[in-house]
């Protein structure tokens, strides 16, 4: 039976592979050490919690809420916007709350694409950042990810040869899954080239609050006239370690946020109203919980980069977000990213996702996620290192992978 339309425009899911070789470990006993999903372990602030029941059960709490958010949780928004990056934002027509960052980027491309239309996106880059536009009828064109000069040169390529013109430009830094940051002068650079070629730009800041070295992420709405033409998404789901929650927020441009506004109005009737009045909570209430959170990463992060350089595998260290971005280790070069890591699963037990679920630019690497504490992340290096040193000997049984069909 032929696929549906919008079905058909979707490849198969990647990760699903490996997946798949996690199920299959984990049926004969098998303890993986999962470093693919970047699902946040640690816990909610206490203080966000003790909102939450505070909340529940309160009379009108369990009727519908509001789809564009609860004026409370906006108002904090903004206040948050205000505070860490000295933009100032109406709660009114600037902001909408969204069911995480990722449904609020599916939205958006609902929102504001037509059948045909072009949008430049990042390879590699988080899936929904291109498929929510695919979905909603776009077309793609890749960009590299990393802010270099090229990037501009491959953008203005891009608007030169591409029919009709695209309509926007998707960034996210830090990236996911690459962990590249930019700074100020790359956002003024990049309103700058909107400006003067009349597209909007779409700008995913989900981990703003995670970096390292003291060295905060800006928003692209500081450079002068970027609300003209930009839309920020957030995500409490990293900062607070609420991904379960689905909160989100889209800030910026009115008509961009009107019209998403206007479709989540048909679609959804917002958040569960405790869930909100717990995230006001979290982004009125002290900063020390987002502190702890970044340190804990950060020695995540170098446990990881030192045990798996003992083990033989050479990580670079991100200098922000929650991921690793590294290439397959030599010898496994012919094999690819899915065949590598369904064989670090098999032989290892250990989790990645491979990089090329995240664009064709991603073969050959991997995405490793510090989402396991500082002992398992020893484990996993322990267990690399067995498989790393056995691997050449075992090398003649482990090619066919990368043939087999």
């Amino acid at each position: 039976m032929e696929e549906f339309y919008r079905i058909r425009r979707l490849p198969p899911y990647v990760f699903e592979q490996v997946n798949r070789a996690k199920a299959a470990a984990r049926l004969v006993g098998a303890d993986i050490i999962d470093l693919g999903m970047g699902n946040p372990d640690l816990p909610a602030p206490a203080h966000v919690i003790e909102k939450l029941k505070e909340t529940l059960g309160k009379p009108r709490t369990d009727r519908y809420s509001a789809s564009k958010g609860i004026a409370g949780l906006r108002k904090a928004q903004a206040s948050y916007y205000g505070r860490r990056f000295g933009v100032k934002l109406n709660p009114d027509t600037q902001i909408v709350t969204t069911l995480g960052s990722k449904e609020g980027f599916a939205n958006v491309a609902q929102a504001i694409t037509a059948p045909g239309d072009v949008i430049l996106v990042p390879d590699p880059s988080y899936p929904i950042h291109a498929f929510g536009f695919l979905m909603a009828g776009g077309v793609i064109r890749s960009v590299p990810s990393e802010p270099t000069p090229e990037f501009f040169v491959t953008l203005e390529r891009a608007i030169t040869h591409s029919i009709p013109k695209p309509i926007a430009v998707v960034v996210c830094y830090p990236s996911n899954p690459t962990a590249f940051t930019a700074d100020l002068d790359f956002y003024k650079d990049l309103v700058a080239f909107a400006r003067r070629h009349g597209i909007f730009i779409l700008s995913d800041l989900a981990y703003a609050e995670v970096y390292f070295d003291n060295n905060p992420p800006p928003s692209v709405l500081q450079v002068p006239g970027a609300m003209d033409l930009a839309v920020e998404f957030t995500s409490m789901s990293k900062t607070y370690s609420m991904p379960g929650w689905r909160m989100g927020f889209a800030v910026g441009n009115e008509r961009i946020i009107s019209a998403l506004t206007r479709v989540k109005s048909y679609l959804d009737y917002g958040a569960f109203t405790p869930v909100q009045v717990a995230a006001t909570a979290a982004l009125n209430g002290p900063d020390d919980c987002i502190a702890e959170m970044r340190e804990t990463y950060r020695r995540r992060r170098d446990v990881m980069v030192e045990s798996f350089g003992r083990a033989g595998w050479q990580v670079p260290a991100p200098k922000a977000s929650m991921f690793a971005w590294s290439r397959i280790p030599e010898p496994f070069h012919t094999l690819g990213s899915v065949d590598f890591a369904k064989l670090l699963v098999e032989k290892a037990e250990v989790a990645v996702s491979p990089g090329t679920g995240f664009g064709e630019r991603g073969e050959g690497f991997v995405r490793i996620a510090l989402v396991e504490n500082e002992q398992r992340i020893r484990q996993a290096a322990r267990n690399i290192r067995r498989f790393l040193e056995s691997a050449p000997e075992k090398l003649h049984n482990v090619v066919p992978l990368a043939t087999r069909r």
